[in-house]
């Protein structure tokens, strides 16, 4: 590769993975069904992979709610930075088993789930969630996941 083309090169985001509790898949996993995610936004995201005291918390002190849950996002305000996303292993764990997926096909939902919201992607109503799904659907088809949807719709 010669100087010109690394230079013309576009950069990834940078996108920072902390893993805090298990089962987690590896940091490169989580950064490519992110990154898939992001499409064409540039900026900076953490992902991090927490244990459910750590959601629970989350969840309370940002959304007023008590239980754990299997994703969170937190937008930043930083113009470089889209925000935070926090996948909680234990719940993802136990759903995926209840709906009887793969640990990384559920990992891969949460975390595309969770970019799309820092994306502005939301399910409040019936033709935003249908939006939501198809872009969810296309991303995890990419890496080989069957449709999220098809036995059980994940709660977020």
């Amino acid at each position: 590769m010669n100087a010109a083309t690394t230079r013309d090169a576009p950069e990834l985001p940078r996108i920072d993975v902390q893993v805090a509790a298990s089962p987690s898949p590896s940091g490169n996993a989580l950064m490519a069904w992110a990154r898939a995610a992001l499409a064409d936004d540039g900026r900076r995201l953490c992902i991090r992979v927490v244990d459910e005291n750590e959601a629970r918390e989350l969840n309370a002190r940002f959304r007023d709610r008590v239980e754990s849950t299997n994703v969170l996002s937190f937008p930043a305000e930083l113009p470089d930075v889209l925000g935070d996303v926090a996948v909680c292993a234990p719940v993802v764990a136990r759903e995926a088993k209840a709906q009887h997926k793969s640990v990384d096909a559920h990992f891969a939902h949460m975390v595309v789930h969770g970019v799309l919201h820092l994306r502005g992607m939301d399910h409040g109503t019936e033709a935003q969630a249908r939006e939501m799904e198809a872009a969810e659907i296309e991303i995890l088809r990419a890496f080989g996941f069957g449709d999220p949807y098809s036995a059980a719709v994940d709660a977020c």
